[in-house]
């Protein structure tokens, strides 16, 4: 699949790659009670992450990853430490203003309302994020065409869809909400091989050429191969498992 993501109309926005961080960890910390004791997922986790890069984290189940990636996106809280956004803490932007306008989230389920067309999925969380009204339908076709999904395919409710094509959708959801960075959870996990190349280079087009950064979690060797930068979650902290070039 060839995917052309370097069009305004693929991301709604010029690429503003700068020096500064996009997104900043310091001394992430995430405690859970566990029957009558405590147990520490991550332990002071301190990282910055780029726009127009793609990072995996990588690690055993049960290592945190999953619980990183919902605390950068603002989706849990940490217990202490603090995600800064382009120099300013999410809880003074506001998780929910931080998650609408700045982060949004491939989940490993997916989450798509399989009731709903691929076209209305999308729409409907432009909506709940307050993307002007005028273009939505036109904005995610759009975006469905440039990530691949057949024009017959987008008035389709997403239960009739491929596990593929209900991927590339859930992609489109994410990013027709003008994002700075995208969070993906095991976006590979159900798919064939070569559907599985096809996603990542999505991803990478998005971090290369839209300027976007790209945080994926993830158990895929492909994956990890294809990213800038791979990180490894141990022992609760995260540690680069490939130099910054």
């Amino acid at each position: 699949m060839t995917t052309d993501l370097t069009t305004d109309a693929a991301i709604g926005m010029t690429p503003d790659v700068t020096s500064h961080p996009t997104l900043e960890l310091t001394g992430l910390t995430r405690t859970y009670q566990k029957g009558q004791g405590r147990r520490t997922v991550l332990k002071g986790v301190d990282y910055s992450f780029r726009a127009g890069r793609m990072y995996a984290v990588v690690g055993p189940s049960g290592s945190g990853k999953t619980t990183l990636l919902s605390l950068a996106s603002g989706l849990d809280s940490p217990t202490a430490g603090t995600v800064r956004f382009q120099g300013r803490d999410i809880t003074r932007i506001g998780l929910t203003t931080y998650r609408n306008k700045h982060a949004a989230t491939v989940f490993q389920s997916l989450n798509l309302l399989t009731y709903m067309t691929a076209v209305q999925n999308i729409t409907s969380a432009m909506e709940i994020t307050g993307v002007q009204g005028g273009r939505r339908r036109q904005r995610a076709v759009e975006l469905l065409d440039l990530l691949g999904v057949e024009p017959a395919e987008h008035h389709r409710r997403t239960l009739q869809l491929s596990g593929g094509q209900q991927q590339r959708v859930a992609i489109a959801r994410a990013l027709a909400c003008e994002v700075d960075i995208l969070f993906a959870d095991e976006p590979t996990g159900s798919l064939d091989h070569e559907t599985a190349a096809d996603i990542v280079e999505v991803f990478r087009r998005l971090a290369h050429d839209d300027g976007k950064c790209v945080i994926v979690v993830t158990h895929s060797r492909e994956v990890a191969d294809a990213s800038d930068e791979v990180l490894q979650l141990k022992r609760g902290k995260l540690v680069p498992r490939t130099p910054r070039p």
